[in-house]
């Protein structure tokens, strides 16, 4: 089933009827050729409702569809995840987005740091941040994603460690930390958290990953010092674009395996 995002002001729950236009609207009646009767999904992209749809009748410039139905995404993690990337080189940030959105990243904080070869003026930054958005948007539709992760503006190593003062969980996988004991401690920690979690809110957890050549000793104690825990990723040092991947592919083995 196709999955869509649309404003909420696009969503006449009176009327039981929701109304999608933009691009979407050629893509869905010129690209996919849809026709009325069938059905598709349709998410605000800030909460996990999802609104089960059957197409009525295109008019001009919108797609009208009878809302049928208002369920709850499954498609949710239940902890919220900020990856705080430090910048990459050329298009991999794009590749970053887009995998670790399909991994239920909630948020992603492009990071300028010591080793970042990449250097973006505010210009050059507002536009990159605008097209990353874009890539995440889509990546969220086509992993069915009820909410479009934020992407953030870019941030200094500091800025960036006051932004993740207040979650709970905060680490740094860092290719000097020695042995998997910190690792396996911190991810079944979380793991009982999550159970014994009464409330709606969820737990935040903070990922920092360097650039290309890591982060420098002085970045890494500085975090250190702020409670971001240093843990090891294993015997093998991944890239830049690898490394998040891997830390929310094992948040998601560790939640989703008995909960």
């Amino acid at each position: 089933m196709y999955h869509f995002f649309v404003p909420e002001e696009n969503i006449d729950k009176a009327a039981h009827r929701v109304y999608i236009d933009g691009g979407d609207y050629n893509h869905i009646r010129n690209v996919l050729r849809m026709h009325p009767g069938e059905e598709i999904s349709v998410g605000t992209g800030e909460s996990d409702d999802e609104y089960r749809c059957e197409i009525e009748k295109y008019e001009e410039a919108r797609v009208v569809c009878k809302l049928q139905f208002i369920k709850k995404a499954d498609t949710e993690s239940p902890v919220k995840t900020i990856l705080f990337q430090g910048l990459p080189k050329a298009d991999k940030m794009e590749l970053i987005i887009q995998k670790c959105v399909e991994l239920g990243v909630s948020e992603i904080v492009p990071v300028s740091c010591k080793r970042s070869i990449v250097k973006l003026d505010e210009k050059k930054a507002s536009a990159k941040i605008a097209r990353w958005q874009q890539i995440a948007e889509a990546a969220a539709k086509q992993s069915k994603r009820a909410v479009i992760p934020k992407i953030s503006n870019v941030m200094s190593v500091k800025e960036a460690i006051r932004y993740a003062k207040e979650t709970e969980v905060k680490i740094i996988p860092y290719e000097l930390k020695e042995g998997m004991l910190e690792t396996k401690e911190i991810f079944g920690k979380l793991k009982e958290q999550i159970r014994h979690n009464p409330g709606e809110e969820k737990i935040r957890v903070s990922i920092f990953i360097g650039p290309e050549g890591g982060f420098e000793d002085e970045e890494v104690e500085l975090a250190s010092s702020e409670g971001i825990l240093p843990i090891s990723l294993g015997n093998r040092i991944l890239r830049t674009e690898t490394a998040g991947m891997v830390v929310l592919s094992w948040i998601n083995y560790c939640l989703e395996i008995d909960i």
